[in-house]
């Protein structure tokens, strides 16, 4: 393990350009859980970065213990708190490359679209949602924020390494590969209710930008529109809900009891 006690070093200098989201091939994973989700979804990453007075703290001595010491950085805790994205920091850090899922040529199984979403916290509930819902791919829009940014990571807990994520998808080119029907969630006129009625045992889902819902020209080309039935106390349900519910009636409807 190398020490490091320079802000200058380059080790220190690439941890904080991925940390603020200006390095676009490299992630951070912050912590046990996301380092161990890392480990077992794609083996060492590039580089672990532990603070020094963690060093021997049980959980980051075990990580350490699974990845080449080549690859380990001590850092004084300035620099490390320097890197870090949360207030009180685990000890261990690990900086990956982006993974990069395969193109996407038909989908036949349930998807799931989101639309211009903007809120990282909410980013990070979905993608945990879908993959306990048993959803595959995430097809995030231009201007849905950014799926690997540090705090979408926290918000998801693993849930990104049980996915394929397409970030900066065009919606006619994944409608023209589709080989089910697209469910849009909405609130406008000829929308049904979610309980009206079956839904397909597979479908693209779509969940719309947290102020101005789901865009009007795929609304237009959806081949349903659904309401979640609520009350008049607020005027819609926030999108991690809205998709949560979404997603687990379709799986009630077609579970094999």
């Amino acid at each position: 393990m190398k020490q490091i006690q320079s802000k200058d070093n380059l080790v220190v200098r690439q941890g904080m350009k991925v940390a603020a989201g200006r390095d676009k091939t490299r992630i951070l994973l912050e912590g046990v859980h996301l380092c161990e989700e890392w480990l077992k979804r794609y083996g060492p990453p590039e580089s672990v970065l532990v603070q020094a007075s963690a060093v021997d703290q049980p959980d980051v001595v075990r990580l350490l213990a699974a990845n080449d010491a080549a690859r380990q950085y001590l850092l004084a805790d300035a620099l490390f708190n320097a890197i870090a994205t949360v207030q009180t920091p685990q000890g261990i850090m690990f900086v990956a490359t982006r993974p990069i899922p395969a193109a996407i040529t038909r989908l036949a199984t349930t998807a799931l679209w989101l639309d211009r979403l903007q809120d990282p916290g909410n980013l990070g509930t979905i993608l945990r949602t879908a993959a306990a819902a048993g959803v595959r791919d995430v097809l995030l829009s231009a201007g849905c924020v950014g799926a690997w940014s540090p705090k979408v990571l926290r918000s998801a807990q693993g849930a990104h390494f049980a996915l394929e994520i397409h970030e900066h998808q065009h919606f006619p080119d994944i409608r023209a590969r589709l080989d089910m029907p697209v469910l849009a969630s909405s609130l406008g006129p000829g929308a049904r209710s979610l309980y009206a009625g079956a839904l397909p045992a597979a479908c693209l889902w779509v969940v719309g930008n947290e102020g101005q819902g789901v865009h009007p020209a795929i609304l237009a080309d959806a081949d349903q529109c659904i309401f979640i039935p609520q009350s008049d106390a607020v005027e819609s349900l926030n999108a991690a809900v809205a998709a949560a519910i979404l997603l687990f009636e379709q799986r009630r409807q077609h579970m094999q009891v």
